[in-house]
């Protein structure tokens, strides 16, 4: 369903471990940018009415989770601060094509394929806190539905630039999701959520 070619790696569960301060810090940016990226889209397709529908709803949502994460760090006593950004969403949207309608089609696959890495990332948190963090297990399972929805409302939004043609999509999409495995293969250094 997450249309994802792998799996997060225990690489990533240590470096929750080692800084779940950091995780939680760049969750609310990420939540932040999410927002962002809807609203950039609505932006760049304004005359697109479904889309425009769906952005605005998503950036709603996306900001929503933006505050009860701030709110989750407040209560816990962590402030909140800029950090350096892992690359992952830069180098994936390195890979957006050029001229319409195959930058609008690559815009929203990459915004998909993010939403579902944040499913999976919320997925396994939850059930990694588990045993150690009650409050931030179920808050993470909340989410967990919500980012599936946003996946796969990029998906159906990226078909209608298609004029019909789904198969365009679902290999465009298979090619982007293998980019994006070899991108969460690499990992990055710092404990993001995207590292």
């Amino acid at each position: 369903m997450l249309h994802l070619k792998n799996i997060s790696s225990e690489r990533w569960l240590a470096q929750v471990g080692q800084g779940l301060d950091e995780i939680l810090i760049d969750h609310a940016h990420c939540e932040r940018k999410a927002a962002t990226t809807a609203l950039s889209l609505l932006n760049a397709y304004t005359e697109d009415i479904e889309l425009g529908r769906e952005m605005t709803r998503i950036v709603g949502e996306e900001l929503e989770h933006y505050w009860m994460v701030l709110s989750m760090l407040q209560r816990r006593g962590i402030p909140f601060r800029r950090l350096q950004s892992a690359p992952y969403g830069r180098r994936l949207n390195d890979l957006v094509r050029t001229g319409e309608p195959f930058r609008a089609i690559d815009r929203l696959i990459i915004a998909g394929l993010i939403e579902a890495r944040s499913c999976e990332r919320f997925r396994l948190l939850s059930d990694h806190m588990r045993t150690r963090d009650e409050e931030l297990s179920v808050f993470y399972s909340q989410l967990f539905e919500s980012e599936a929805r946003h996946h796969a409302t990029y998906l159906r939004l990226a078909e209608n630039f298609t004029q019909g043609d789904r198969q365009s999509v679902r290999t465009r999409l298979a090619e982007l999701s293998q980019a994006e495995a070899q991108i969460i293969a690499d990992g990055g250094e710092r404990p993001r959520m995207h590292s």
